[in-house]
């Protein structure tokens, strides 16, 4: 008996040991674990990621990578290439922390960048505004909704809201 339990308790560790990435965070996207900031490269994220939705050129020659795993998903990952073409850093940006950056008067490429593409988009003419809207998973791990609201006449944020996930299954 003692030696089934010591068994499931190595077995425990070990599966526990491989849901991390080697920077020791958790690993939320399948394929992150072979990923190493300063020695992968961008060919090395695109064959763990695939094709990315939208690449974000930068003045200094550096690439963002976005990978929105939408519309049904919840996480946005953007990954950072410096100009040599190696993996400075990658995070999942659909968060808390990222939708405080959100202000009003940002434009709608502002916000494209920093939470990537929506997962719709949705106008009322009636206010004069469009929402845009993305799936997150908050604290408890619930599904809800973070909405962008925009003045359509100029494009720019009026203000944020967040909702439950009329999709969800509570």
């Amino acid at each position: 008996m003692k030696t089934l339990l010591a068994g499931l308790l190595a077995l425990a560790c070990l599966l526990s040991l491989g849901a991390c990435d080697r920077e020791g965070r958790p690993i939320q996207e399948f394929g992150l674990d072979k990923l190493a900031k300063g020695i992968s490269t961008e060919a090395d994220v695109r064959g763990v990621m695939g094709q990315p939705d939208t690449v974000w050129e930068e003045e200094s020659g550096a690439r963002t990578l976005e990978y929105p795993k939408g519309p049904e998903g919840s996480r946005t990952w953007m990954f950072e290439i410096d100009r040599s073409g190696k993996l400075v850093d990658y995070r999942q940006v659909l968060t808390e922390e990222t939708f405080g950056k959100i202000k009003p008067g940002m434009s709608r490429d502002a916000v494209r960048r920093l939470l990537g593409k929506p997962k719709s988009v949705a106008e009322f003419k009636l206010k004069n505004e469009e929402v845009w809207d993305w799936r997150y998973l908050d604290a408890t791990q619930k599904t809800r909704m973070f909405n962008v609201h925009f003045d359509r006449a100029t494009g720019r944020v009026t203000g944020t809201s967040a909702s439950p996930d009329p999709q969800a299954n509570y």
